[in-house]
C-alpha cells in the first residue's frame, strides 16, 4: 500500500496524472482545489473518493483514496487551528492530514499549530491506530526561533503516543540532518529544506520503505517533492 503526501502548489486539476504515476492508494495533498467546485470533469472523476477542507476553494487540503478504501470524516475539532483534515480509513485507521499555516501568533505559527492540535487530541490519537502526514512547514533546525512548541517538542509528543517519522526511522537519519529535501524555496536548488513528514506506528516501520521525489522531475510541478511511504499490507492488517 502506497501513501503519498504532496504539496502540489495549486492547480491539482492539471497535475493529478503526475501524482497518479506514484500509484497512491491514499494521497494527502496540500494546496489543492476543491474537486466539488472544479470546472474540470477529469479532476472530479479522479477525485471520486475524497475529503477536502479549506477557506479558499482553490487552496485547501485534500485526502484522496482509491475506490475500494472507505474514507469518512473523523470528529476531531480543529478549534480554529490550520489546517487539519482528520478522517477514518476502513472505519479503523485514524489519519490526520496536515498543512500547517501561518498565524498572527509568532510562537504558535506553523509547527505551533500542530503542537496545539496534538494537545487537543492526544488521548484520541493514542487510543486509535493513527498516522499523521503532511506539510509541516517545519524542521528542528528552526527550533531556536520558537520559545514554545518547537519542532523537537512535536516529534517527542508524537513519539510518546507511539508515532515515529517514517523517513527518519527507515533511513536512520537524525531530525535536522536530512540529506533529501522535500522543499526548495522559490524552486531554487540552493535553498533545500526537509519539511514534509509521515508519522506512523513504529510497528509499521519495520517493513516499510520511504521515497522522496526527484527534483529534476517534480520541480516543474511544485516547490515540494512528494513523500511516498510503502506500508506492508501485513503490517496494516495487524493493526486494524
Amino acid at each position: 500500500m502506497f501513501i503519498v503526501s504532496w504539496n502540489c502548489g495549486g492547480a491539482l486539476r492539471n497535475k493529478f496524472s503526475a501524482l497518479q504515476d506514484l500509484l497512491p492508494d491514499i494521497a494527502i495533498v496540500q494546496e489543492c482545489e476543491d474537486p466539488s467546485r472544479s470546472a474540470s470533469d477529469e479532476y472530479k472523476k479522479w477525485a471520486g473518493n475524497h475529503l477536502w477542507v479549506g477557506d479558499n476553494k482553490n487552496r485547501g487540503l485534500g485526502v484522496f483514496a482509491k475506490s475500494h478504501i472507505s474514507i469518512e470524516p473523523a470528529e476531531l475539532q480543529s478549534d480554529g487551528l490550520e489546517t487539519f483534515l482528520p478522517c477514518k480509513l476502513q472505519q479503523s485507521i485514524l489519519l490526520v492530514g496536515v498543512w500547517t499555516r501561518q498565524t498572527e501568533s509568532y510562537d504558535y505559527r506553523y509547527i505551533g499549530q500542530l503542537w496545539k492540535y496534538i494537545q487537543l487530541h492526544k488521548v484520541t490519537l493514542e487510543a486509535n491506530t493513527s498516522m499523521l502526514m503532511g506539510d509541516l512547514n517545519s524542521n528542528v533546525i528552526w527550533d531556536r526561533r520558537h520559545s514554545v512548541a518547537k519542532h523537537s517538542d512535536v516529534v517527542r509528543e508524537l513519539s510518546n503516543i507511539g508515532l515515529e517519522s517514517a523517513y527518519h526511522r527507515v533511513r536512520s537519519v537524525p531530525q535536522g540532518k536530512e540529506p533529501d529535501p522535500t522543499f526548495f524555496l522559490q524552486r531554487n536548488l540552493k535553498k533545500p529544506y526537509h519539511i514534509d513528514y509521515a508519522f506512523m506506528p513504529a510497528a509499521w516501520l519495520e517493513s516499510c520503505t520511504v521515497e522522496i521525489g526527484d527534483s529534476t522531475h517534480w520541480l516543474k510541478y511544485s516547490d515540494h517533492m512528494p513523500l511516498r511511504v510503502k506500508v506492508d499490507h501485513t503490517a496494516w492488517s495487524l493493526t486494524t
